[in-house]
């Protein structure tokens, strides 16, 4: 079982093989490495820290033709009136999240995503469970 917690505006990205059932997760803070100074932490940008995970799960023995992904997370945590580039974060980490898989050819199975409210998730890559805790909310398993 592989967990991260805190996902607001983070998403996490569940990635697997389903018949080696290798799998991993990443927790991307930002859509794009292009966008600010300090990349040194590849896993934080929705466009690196995806390809990153493929490459490993491949270097595992996983097929880029059998994995599939799920994601959750990509809140809007904070209303304020105007739609600032701080408060759309969770909107944007979701579509570089989206254009990332697209772009691997990874097909996204399930998704809990947006709304304004953080969430726990805890993946199982022996049997694709992605299991979503929100204060509140039922535990889903998506």
């Amino acid at each position: 079982m592989i967990t991260t917690i805190g996902l607001g505006s983070c998403v996490g990205i569940a990635i697997r093989d389903k018949q080696s059932k290798v799998g991993g997760l990443v927790h991307v803070m930002l859509p794009s490495s292009k966008e600010v100074r300090s990349t040194g932490n590849i896993a934080k940008f929705a466009d690196t820290g995806i390809p990153e995970l493929v490459r490993r799960l491949e270097k595992m023995g996983a097929s880029r033709s059998r994995m599939v992904a799920k994601i959750a997370g990509g809140a809007t945590m904070f209303a304020f009136q105007s739609k600032s580039e701080l408060t759309g974060v969770g909107d944007r980490n979701v579509a570089a999240t989206k254009a990332a898989l697209k772009a691997l050819n990874i097909p996204i199975l399930a998704e809990d995503t947006g709304a304004n409210y953080g969430r726990t998730v805890t993946f199982n890559p022996e049997t694709g469970d992605y299991e979503v805790k929100a204060v509140g909310k039922p535990i889903k398993v998506i």
